[in-house]
Protein backbone atom coordinates (compact mmCIF):
# COMPACT_ATOMS: atom_id res chain seq x y z
CA UNK A 1 0.00 0.00 0.00
CA UNK A 2 2.79 2.40 0.99
CA UNK A 3 4.70 1.53 -2.21
CA UNK A 4 1.55 2.21 -4.27
CA UNK A 5 1.05 5.59 -2.61
CA UNK A 6 4.73 6.44 -3.06
CA UNK A 7 4.64 5.48 -6.73
CA UNK A 8 1.49 7.53 -7.28
CA UNK A 9 3.05 10.54 -5.58
CA UNK A 10 6.22 10.29 -7.67
CA UNK A 11 4.15 9.97 -10.84
CA UNK A 12 2.11 13.04 -9.90
CA UNK A 13 5.23 15.10 -9.25
CA UNK A 14 6.77 14.04 -12.55
CA UNK A 15 3.55 14.89 -14.40
CA UNK A 16 3.30 18.34 -12.81
CA UNK A 17 6.98 19.03 -13.43
CA UNK A 18 6.66 18.02 -17.09
CA UNK A 19 3.57 20.20 -17.54
CA UNK A 20 5.30 23.11 -15.87
CA UNK A 21 8.16 22.81 -18.33
CA UNK A 22 5.70 22.92 -21.23
CA UNK A 23 3.22 25.54 -20.05
CA UNK A 24 3.36 29.04 -18.65
CA UNK A 25 0.07 29.77 -16.94
CA UNK A 26 -2.78 30.06 -16.95
CA UNK A 27 -2.07 33.35 -15.21
CA UNK A 28 -4.93 35.29 -13.67
CA UNK A 29 -4.64 39.09 -13.67
CA UNK A 30 -6.77 42.19 -13.38
CA UNK A 31 -7.09 45.91 -12.82
CA UNK A 32 -9.30 48.22 -10.82
CA UNK A 33 -9.12 51.80 -12.09
CA UNK A 34 -11.48 54.39 -10.58
CA UNK A 35 -11.48 58.17 -10.60
CA UNK A 36 -13.58 61.09 -9.40
CA UNK A 37 -14.20 63.54 -12.25
CA UNK A 38 -15.73 66.99 -12.57
CA UNK A 39 -16.73 67.98 -16.10
CA UNK A 40 -18.35 71.10 -17.53
CA UNK A 41 -19.99 69.30 -20.44
CA UNK A 42 -19.59 65.52 -19.87
CA UNK A 43 -18.51 65.05 -23.50
CA UNK A 44 -15.33 63.07 -22.78
CA UNK A 45 -16.41 60.92 -19.82
CA UNK A 46 -16.27 57.12 -20.00
CA UNK A 47 -19.36 55.81 -21.74
CA UNK A 48 -20.49 53.71 -18.77
CA UNK A 49 -20.62 56.67 -16.35
CA UNK A 50 -24.10 56.58 -14.79
CA UNK A 51 -26.02 59.84 -14.84
CA UNK A 52 -23.60 61.66 -17.14
CA UNK A 53 -25.31 63.39 -20.08
CA UNK A 54 -23.53 65.39 -22.77
CA UNK A 55 -24.27 69.07 -22.29
CA UNK A 56 -24.60 68.80 -18.51
CA UNK A 57 -21.98 69.52 -15.87
CA UNK A 58 -21.40 67.33 -12.84
CA UNK A 59 -19.06 65.37 -10.62
CA UNK A 60 -18.99 61.62 -11.17
CA UNK A 61 -17.20 58.39 -10.30
CA UNK A 62 -15.69 56.96 -13.48
CA UNK A 63 -14.62 53.38 -14.12
CA UNK A 64 -11.53 53.65 -16.33
CA UNK A 65 -11.60 50.22 -17.97
CA UNK A 66 -11.24 47.92 -14.98
CA UNK A 67 -10.74 44.37 -16.19
CA UNK A 68 -10.17 40.70 -15.41
CA UNK A 69 -8.23 38.26 -17.53
CA UNK A 70 -6.45 34.96 -17.87
CA UNK A 71 -3.56 34.21 -20.24
CA UNK A 72 -0.80 31.72 -20.82
CA UNK A 73 1.25 29.63 -23.22
CA UNK A 74 1.88 25.94 -23.79
CA UNK A 75 4.65 24.31 -25.78
CA UNK A 76 3.31 21.98 -28.47
CA UNK A 77 6.57 21.31 -30.35
CA UNK A 78 10.17 22.53 -30.42
CA UNK A 79 10.02 26.25 -31.19
CA UNK A 80 6.22 26.35 -31.24
CA UNK A 81 3.79 27.44 -28.51
CA UNK A 82 0.06 27.88 -28.19
CA UNK A 83 -0.76 31.33 -26.77
CA UNK A 84 -4.13 32.39 -25.38
CA UNK A 85 -5.85 35.21 -23.57
CA UNK A 86 -9.38 35.90 -22.38
CA UNK A 87 -9.96 39.42 -21.02
CA UNK A 88 -13.18 41.10 -19.88
CA UNK A 89 -13.95 44.69 -18.98
CA UNK A 90 -15.64 44.80 -15.58
CA UNK A 91 -18.38 47.38 -15.05
CA UNK A 92 -19.96 46.26 -11.78
CA UNK A 93 -18.41 49.16 -9.87
CA UNK A 94 -20.95 51.40 -11.64
CA UNK A 95 -24.73 51.58 -11.40
CA UNK A 96 -25.43 50.99 -15.08
CA UNK A 97 -26.32 47.31 -14.67
CA UNK A 98 -23.58 46.08 -17.02
CA UNK A 99 -21.12 43.54 -15.62
CA UNK A 100 -18.79 42.38 -18.40
CA UNK A 101 -17.79 43.75 -21.80
CA UNK A 102 -15.53 42.24 -24.44
CA UNK A 103 -11.81 43.00 -24.48
CA UNK A 104 -8.79 41.32 -26.11
CA UNK A 105 -9.52 37.59 -26.36
CA UNK A 106 -7.67 35.31 -28.74
CA UNK A 107 -6.02 31.97 -29.47
CA UNK A 108 -2.81 31.66 -31.45
CA UNK A 109 0.56 30.14 -32.24
CA UNK A 110 4.00 31.60 -31.50
CA UNK A 111 7.14 30.38 -33.22
CA UNK A 112 10.44 31.53 -34.64
CA UNK A 113 8.63 33.10 -37.62
CA UNK A 114 6.40 35.24 -35.40
CA UNK A 115 3.01 35.08 -33.70
CA UNK A 116 -0.37 34.48 -35.34
CA UNK A 117 -3.55 35.18 -33.38
CA UNK A 118 -7.25 34.77 -34.17
CA UNK A 119 -10.10 36.38 -32.26
CA UNK A 120 -10.53 39.90 -30.84
CA UNK A 121 -7.65 42.31 -30.30
CA UNK A 122 -6.47 45.89 -30.66
CA UNK A 123 -5.69 46.54 -34.32
CA UNK A 124 -2.03 47.08 -35.13
CA UNK A 125 -2.98 50.59 -36.25
CA UNK A 126 -4.09 51.37 -32.71
CA UNK A 127 -1.11 49.50 -31.23
CA UNK A 128 1.28 51.66 -33.26
CA UNK A 129 0.82 54.38 -30.63
CA UNK A 130 3.24 52.42 -28.43
CA UNK A 131 3.58 54.22 -25.10
CA UNK A 132 2.73 57.65 -26.56
CA UNK A 133 -0.70 57.99 -24.91
CA UNK A 134 0.36 59.69 -21.66
CA UNK A 135 -3.25 59.81 -20.40
CA UNK A 136 -4.42 56.50 -21.84
CA UNK A 137 -7.54 54.74 -20.51
CA UNK A 138 -8.85 58.00 -18.99
CA UNK A 139 -11.18 60.74 -20.18
CA UNK A 140 -8.08 62.39 -21.75
CA UNK A 141 -7.15 59.37 -23.89
CA UNK A 142 -5.99 60.27 -27.41
CA UNK A 143 -9.17 58.68 -28.80
CA UNK A 144 -10.93 61.91 -27.74
CA UNK A 145 -9.15 63.48 -30.73
CA UNK A 146 -8.13 60.71 -33.16
CA UNK A 147 -10.06 57.93 -34.88
CA UNK A 148 -8.82 54.41 -35.49
CA UNK A 149 -8.42 53.45 -31.82
CA UNK A 150 -10.27 50.22 -32.51
CA UNK A 151 -10.47 46.81 -30.87
CA UNK A 152 -11.83 44.46 -33.55
CA UNK A 153 -13.17 40.91 -33.56
CA UNK A 154 -13.33 38.09 -36.13
CA UNK A 155 -9.87 38.67 -37.48
CA UNK A 156 -6.26 37.54 -37.70
CA UNK A 157 -3.19 39.26 -36.25
CA UNK A 158 0.42 38.66 -37.23
CA UNK A 159 3.39 39.96 -35.22
CA UNK A 160 6.86 39.41 -36.62
CA UNK A 161 9.86 38.72 -34.41
CA UNK A 162 12.00 41.78 -33.68
CA UNK A 163 14.38 41.92 -36.62
CA UNK A 164 18.02 42.91 -35.97
CA UNK A 165 16.89 43.78 -32.44
CA UNK A 166 15.40 47.01 -33.86
CA UNK A 167 12.22 46.71 -35.96
CA UNK A 168 9.10 44.59 -36.42
CA UNK A 169 6.31 44.31 -39.00
CA UNK A 170 2.75 43.56 -37.85
CA UNK A 171 -0.66 43.20 -39.49
CA UNK A 172 -4.38 42.86 -38.78
CA UNK A 173 -6.87 41.34 -41.23
CA UNK A 174 -10.60 41.15 -40.53
CA UNK A 175 -12.60 38.37 -42.16
CA UNK A 176 -14.71 40.10 -44.81
CA UNK A 177 -17.83 37.96 -44.41
CA UNK A 178 -17.86 38.53 -40.64
CA UNK A 179 -18.05 42.30 -41.06
CA UNK A 180 -21.03 44.53 -41.86
CA UNK A 181 -19.02 46.43 -44.47
CA UNK A 182 -18.27 45.10 -47.94
CA UNK A 183 -14.83 46.78 -47.87
CA UNK A 184 -11.68 44.78 -47.23
CA UNK A 185 -10.54 45.74 -43.74
CA UNK A 186 -6.94 45.49 -42.64
CA UNK A 187 -4.11 47.39 -40.96
CA UNK A 188 -0.31 47.19 -41.01
CA UNK A 189 2.45 48.82 -38.99
CA UNK A 190 6.21 48.96 -38.79
CA UNK A 191 7.83 49.75 -35.43
CA UNK A 192 11.39 50.70 -34.60
CA UNK A 193 13.06 50.79 -31.21
CA UNK A 194 11.38 49.96 -27.92
CA UNK A 195 8.16 51.49 -26.56
CA UNK A 196 9.25 50.62 -23.01
CA UNK A 197 12.72 52.18 -23.46
CA UNK A 198 14.40 49.10 -22.00
CA UNK A 199 16.70 48.34 -24.94
CA UNK A 200 16.55 51.60 -26.86
CA UNK A 201 15.83 55.19 -25.87
CA UNK A 202 13.50 55.75 -28.81
CA UNK A 203 10.32 54.39 -30.38
CA UNK A 204 9.19 55.20 -33.93
CA UNK A 205 6.24 53.69 -35.81
CA UNK A 206 4.31 54.09 -39.03
CA UNK A 207 0.89 52.52 -39.63
CA UNK A 208 -1.89 52.30 -42.23
CA UNK A 209 -5.55 51.47 -41.61
CA UNK A 210 -7.93 50.39 -44.39
CA UNK A 211 -11.67 50.76 -43.60
CA UNK A 212 -11.50 49.44 -40.01
CA UNK A 213 -13.72 51.71 -37.92
CA UNK A 214 -15.05 53.36 -41.08
CA UNK A 215 -11.88 55.27 -41.98
CA UNK A 216 -8.84 55.02 -44.20
CA UNK A 217 -5.92 56.47 -42.25
CA UNK A 218 -2.19 56.59 -41.79
CA UNK A 219 -0.20 57.70 -38.76
CA UNK A 220 3.35 58.34 -37.67
CA UNK A 221 4.46 58.18 -34.03
CA UNK A 222 7.76 59.05 -32.39
CA UNK A 223 8.99 59.06 -28.79
CA UNK A 224 12.45 59.82 -27.49
CA UNK A 225 13.79 59.52 -23.94
CA UNK A 226 16.48 61.99 -22.95
CA UNK A 227 17.50 61.69 -19.32
CA UNK A 228 14.37 62.18 -17.22
CA UNK A 229 12.42 63.65 -20.15
CA UNK A 230 10.28 61.76 -22.68
CA UNK A 231 9.21 63.74 -25.74
CA UNK A 232 6.57 62.41 -28.12
CA UNK A 233 4.61 63.33 -31.23
CA UNK A 234 1.80 61.77 -33.29
CA UNK A 235 0.52 62.74 -36.74
CA UNK A 236 -2.53 61.16 -38.34
CA UNK A 237 -4.46 61.70 -41.55
CA UNK A 238 -7.89 60.09 -41.73
CA UNK A 239 -10.65 59.97 -44.34
CA UNK A 240 -14.19 58.60 -43.98
CA UNK A 241 -15.09 55.60 -46.12
CA UNK A 242 -18.68 56.86 -46.43
CA UNK A 243 -18.34 60.64 -46.89
CA UNK A 244 -15.90 63.38 -47.91
CA UNK A 245 -14.88 64.06 -44.30
CA UNK A 246 -11.07 64.12 -44.09
CA UNK A 247 -8.34 65.85 -42.15
CA UNK A 248 -5.20 65.75 -40.04
CA UNK A 249 -4.62 65.39 -36.32
CA UNK A 250 -1.48 66.53 -34.49
CA UNK A 251 -0.48 65.65 -30.92
CA UNK A 252 2.68 66.43 -28.96
CA UNK A 253 3.46 65.62 -25.34
CA UNK A 254 6.16 65.80 -22.71
CA UNK A 255 6.72 63.65 -19.61
CA UNK A 256 9.23 64.62 -16.93
CA UNK A 257 10.08 62.17 -14.16
CA UNK A 258 11.17 63.79 -10.92
CA UNK A 259 11.76 61.48 -7.96
CA UNK A 260 9.23 58.96 -9.29
CA UNK A 261 6.53 61.55 -10.07
CA UNK A 262 5.65 61.78 -13.77
CA UNK A 263 4.70 65.36 -14.70
CA UNK A 264 2.84 65.29 -18.02
CA UNK A 265 1.59 67.80 -20.58
CA UNK A 266 -0.07 67.26 -23.97
CA UNK A 267 -1.37 69.52 -26.74
CA UNK A 268 -3.48 68.44 -29.69
CA UNK A 269 -5.15 69.88 -32.78
CA UNK A 270 -7.74 67.90 -34.73
CA UNK A 271 -9.01 68.80 -38.20
CA UNK A 272 -10.57 65.42 -39.04
CA UNK A 273 -13.46 65.04 -36.58
CA UNK A 274 -13.26 61.31 -35.87
CA UNK A 275 -12.45 61.64 -32.17
CA UNK A 276 -14.94 61.13 -29.36
CA UNK A 277 -15.03 64.79 -28.27
CA UNK A 278 -16.09 66.01 -31.71
CA UNK A 279 -18.71 63.29 -32.17
CA UNK A 280 -20.10 63.46 -28.63
CA UNK A 281 -20.38 67.25 -28.77
CA UNK A 282 -22.65 67.16 -31.82
CA UNK A 283 -20.07 67.72 -34.52
CA UNK A 284 -21.54 67.23 -37.98
CA UNK A 285 -20.30 64.32 -40.09
CA UNK A 286 -18.91 65.50 -43.41
CA UNK A 287 -18.30 69.06 -42.20
CA UNK A 288 -16.25 71.31 -44.48
CA UNK A 289 -13.88 72.75 -41.89
CA UNK A 290 -13.23 71.20 -38.47
CA UNK A 291 -11.00 72.69 -35.79
CA UNK A 292 -10.63 71.10 -32.32
CA UNK A 293 -7.94 71.94 -29.79
CA UNK A 294 -7.07 70.08 -26.61
CA UNK A 295 -4.65 70.74 -23.76
CA UNK A 296 -3.96 68.36 -20.85
CA UNK A 297 -1.67 68.63 -17.82
CA UNK A 298 -1.36 66.03 -15.09
CA UNK A 299 0.82 63.80 -12.97
CA UNK A 300 1.00 60.23 -11.71
CA UNK A 301 2.96 58.47 -8.99
CA UNK A 302 3.38 54.77 -8.26
CA UNK A 303 3.12 54.36 -4.50
CA UNK A 304 3.79 50.62 -4.81
CA UNK A 305 4.45 48.10 -7.56
CA UNK A 306 0.70 47.56 -7.98
CA UNK A 307 -0.79 50.95 -7.09
CA UNK A 308 -0.76 54.15 -9.13
CA UNK A 309 -2.34 57.47 -8.13
CA UNK A 310 -2.98 60.07 -10.83
CA UNK A 311 -4.68 63.33 -11.65
CA UNK A 312 -5.12 65.62 -14.65
CA UNK A 313 -6.90 68.67 -16.04
CA UNK A 314 -8.07 68.64 -19.67
CA UNK A 315 -9.55 71.40 -21.82
CA UNK A 316 -11.42 70.82 -25.10
CA UNK A 317 -12.86 73.38 -27.53
CA UNK A 318 -13.70 73.48 -31.22
CA UNK A 319 -15.93 74.46 -34.11
CA UNK A 320 -16.88 73.33 -37.59
CA UNK A 321 -18.40 74.72 -40.78
CA UNK A 322 -21.11 73.35 -43.03
CA UNK A 323 -21.77 75.28 -46.27
CA UNK A 324 -19.78 78.18 -44.82
CA UNK A 325 -21.87 78.44 -41.63
CA UNK A 326 -19.78 78.16 -38.48
CA UNK A 327 -20.99 76.23 -35.43
CA UNK A 328 -19.16 76.24 -32.10
CA UNK A 329 -18.83 73.02 -30.11
CA UNK A 330 -19.49 73.15 -26.40
CA UNK A 331 -16.24 73.71 -24.51
CA UNK A 332 -15.38 71.12 -21.90
CA UNK A 333 -13.08 71.45 -18.89
CA UNK A 334 -12.40 68.19 -17.09
CA UNK A 335 -10.61 67.54 -13.80
CA UNK A 336 -9.94 63.96 -12.58
CA UNK A 337 -8.14 62.28 -9.68
CA UNK A 338 -7.94 58.52 -9.43
CA UNK A 339 -6.33 55.29 -8.28
CA UNK A 340 -5.28 52.29 -10.38
CA UNK A 341 -4.56 48.91 -8.79
CA UNK A 342 -3.10 46.02 -10.83
CA UNK A 343 -2.97 42.40 -9.69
Amino acid sequence: MKKTLLSASIASVITLTSFGALAEGPNFYGRLDLSVTNSDNSSTLQSGTKGAKVGESGTYIENNFSWLGVKGTEKVADGLEVVYQMEFQVENTSGTGDVFKARNTYLGLKGTAGTLLVGRNDTVFKAAEGGFDAFGNTNADIDRLVGGQVRSADGFWYYSPVIADIFAINATYLMEDNQSSDDSQYAVNVTFGDKGFKKHNYYVAGAYNKAIGGIDAYRAVGQFKVGDFTIGGLFQNAESTSSDQEGNTYLVNLVYNINGVNLKAEYGVDEAGFGNYYKNSGGAAGADDINVTNFVVGADYRISKSTLVFGHYAMYEGDYKVAGAKTDLEDDSVFSVGVRYDF
